[in-house]
């Protein structure tokens, strides 16, 4: 059966897998993070969840779904976006996926554009199962930028999603006994989060595609730079 994916949710809250849709700020209780459309599309994005001062995320070295290695430093100098999944999600992943797959097809022949999957069930979501689950989703093969990655653990996961701006915890009581966000979460070339998207909200989707360009310019500027003062 074809596997349907869903996008973002930033730090909107937990929400167990159940099988609502929610697309507007009425239906979810969500306070409006959308961007107006009107808004300046040449203005820098913010540099989002540093405590004090800007504050990259911190490092990480995961396998993905062929078995190969993937770090901040793989990820130096290329803007990326993540969510936080797992396999067997039986509601907000497969929304959320299959948002975030408008993402990646504007963007799956930019080499400077990665696109990260962290399960948060381990356990289950083993090398094969994450390779099935790229395959189902037709973003497997060898030049692939969407990796799904597999966390030691749990508690690695959860706090790999908090790093992130998004939200992951056990839950017996929810559905596949795991609740989260369907944040997503858009990050430069060094590190730093700059952008967070409901990934349950189309709307939100638009926004993330109209803003990862911002970040591929700012990521040129700084490459030009860096040349020029060799």
């Amino acid at each position: 059966m074809l596997l349907k994916f869903l996008p973002l949710v930033g730090l909107l809250g937990l929400a167990g897998c159940g099988s609502g849709t929610p697309t507007t700020d009425a239906d979810t209780g969500i306070a409006d993070v959308h961007m107006d459309a009107t808004a300046d599309s040449t203005a820098a994005l913010p540099y989002l969840g540093a405590v004090e001062g800007r504050q990259p995320v911190p490092g990480f070295s995961l396998p993905d779904q062929e078995g190969k290695m993937v770090s901040d430093k793989s990820l130096a100098g290329k803007v990326y976006v993540t969510d936080f999944f797992f396999a067997t999600c039986p509601g907000i992943c497969p929304k959320m996926q299959s948002e975030l797959l408008k993402a990646y097809k504007q963007y799956a022949t930019n080499p400077g554009v990665v696109f990260l999957s962290f399960t948060i069930d381990p356990e289950h979501d083993t090398q094969p199962v994450l390779a099935d689950y790229a395959r189902r989703l037709g973003v497997n093969g060898p030049n692939t930028t969407w990796r799904f990655l597999r966390t030691p653990d749990r508690p690695t996961a959860y706090k790999l999603a908090s790093n992130y701006l998004a939200a992951a915890q056990t839950d017996t009581q929810a559905p596949g006994g795991i609740a989260h966000s369907g944040a997503l979460a858009l990050v430069d070339d060094q590190g730093y989060v700059r952008g967070t998207y409901d990934g349950l909200n189309p709307r939100e989707t638009s926004r993330l595609i109209r803003e990862i360009p911002r970040l591929l310019a700012e990521a040129q500027t700084r490459k030009a730079a860096a040349t020029a003062a060799r």
